[in-house]
């Protein structure tokens, strides 16, 4: 009895295998599916997209290090950390009030690449090559006029290239690490000038606790309240902004 449970099994599995075959013994039609019209686009559109996609990605980098965000955002980390108030204000503020203040300064720059290469190019008047040659020197001049001499000097004496007849022929690959350089010795001079108030107050009040004899006592706790009263009462976020604001009118 099982041997004939067995073959029917058996048998069944052979009679679907055979059906299968059989149904799928035709060949599946071809399926094939283009996008646009068919026609061979020049390599220099993918080029291009490729381009643009290493631009996209490389942005933040750019806004960083070839503006006046970094800075900016510096000096205000400064406050905060002079200030002792950990995280107040949050980084989002601050990093945010860094991208408003940097549009603000950086405004006649952009402005100015806007109109020399941007609207150019976008009208089909110059080429992509032109347009970032154009839109370099903009951003060249806004970038000399905030670099040191020495620190420009250190990376054009490394590469061993000569000293260019107009600053606007220093390569870029020059004239960014220089600016940035420039930027963070500006950026911690700043710092520096707003720790010295708030330094003071925290030795004057670690002088009177241990003249007390409240040893035990986290000077900090004290002082913190002292120095937010200070940075109030002088108004001391418009004293920052005006002083980043009149740094790079220089």
């Amino acid at each position: 009895m099982k041997k004939k449970l067995v073959l029917s099994i058996f048998l069944l599995m052979l009679l679907t295998a055979g059906f299968h075959t059989q149904a799928f013994a035709e060949p599946l039609p071809n399926i094939n599916i283009e996008i646009g019209n068919g026609e061979e686009q020049p390599a220099t559109s993918a080029l291009s997209i490729l381009l643009l996609i290493t631009v996209l990605s490389i942005a933040p980098a750019i806004l960083v290090l070839m503006t006046s965000f970094t800075r900016i955002v510096i000096v205000l980390g400064f406050v905060r950390t002079s200030l002792g108030t950990q995280q107040m204000p949050p980084n989002q503020v601050l990093i945010g009030l860094a991208l408003f203040l940097t549009f603000f300064i950086m405004a006649p720059t952009i402005s100015q690449v806007n109109e020399v290469a941007l609207q150019p190019y976008l009208k089909g008047e110059i080429t992509q090559t032109e347009a970032f040659s154009e839109a370099a020197v903009p951003m060249k001049e806004f970038m000399i006029s905030h670099t040191r001499e020495k620190d420009l000097l250190l990376f054009m004496n490394y590469t061993q290239m000569e000293r260019p007849a107009q600053l606007e022929d220093i390569p870029i690959t020059v004239l960014v690490p220089a600016f940035v350089i420039s930027e963070l010795k500006t950026a911690f001079q700043m710092g520096f000038m707003i720790f010295i108030p708030f330094l003071i107050i925290d030795m004057v009040v670690a002088s009177v606790l241990m003249a007390m004899g409240m040893m035990m006592l986290p000077p900090i706790m004290i002082s913190l309240p002292f120095k937010i009263l200070l940075f109030v009462l002088v108004d001391g976020w418009y004293l920052v902004v005006q002083s980043l604001l009149l740094s790079f009118n220089t």
